[in-house]
């Protein structure tokens, strides 16, 4: 297992569609520990594979509360099948666009498919916090950031505050 590099606003490999995963080997599952323990470090609650540079469609997510145990569930090639006209808002958070949260309004109730780390197809229904966090991570994996659910206004400030910073630290 190795911690891996987030990826930060403005970097332009946030904007990429991310590769389906054919098979899942030795390969997927080293790349899956290795976000685990990056999105653990951060810490975060899920993390997609374009977030440590990485464009494939995987995603980690672990919603347990800080005192519960662990509880950390993989979705490879996940896929929205259907979402609900009820809408919910959740303040969200990227790791890639550290220390910026905003209010953004999702269905409130998703069914998405996905693929197991041992190959197997599976569907789950989500609501709450769970189906906002598939929708957002999934959003990664299309190149889409949850500043692009906000006013434009907000999301420009934003824009221009992360590349003045990515700016400096190229000084």
């Amino acid at each position: 297992m190795a911690l891996r590099e987030i990826i930060i606003l403005p970097d332009k490999r946030l904007r990429l569609v991310s590769e389906p995963v054919k098979t899942v080997d030795a390969e997927v599952r080293a790349l899956v520990e290795d976000m685990f323990e990056t999105m653990y470090e951060a810490p975060g609650i899920g993390l997609a594979a374009i977030q440590v540079a990485v464009p494939r469609r995987i995603v980690t997510m672990d919603l347990a509360k800080k005192d519960d145990p662990k509880d950390p569930k993989v979705y490879i090639n996940p896929e929205i099948l259907w979402s609900s006209e009820e809408t919910g808002t959740y303040e969200e958070g990227c790791l890639s666009i550290p220390e910026f949260y905003e209010e953004v309004e999702r269905p409130a109730r998703v069914k998405v498919k996905y693929i197991d780390l041992e190959g197997q197809a599976q569907e789950v229904e989500a609501s709450g916090l769970l189906a906002t966090c598939l929708q957002h991570e999934i959003d990664h994996l299309n190149g889409v950031l949850f500043i692009d659910h906000i006013s434009k206004l907000k999301r420009d400030r934003v824009k221009k505050r992360f590349a003045k910073t990515a700016k400096r630290t190229t000084e």
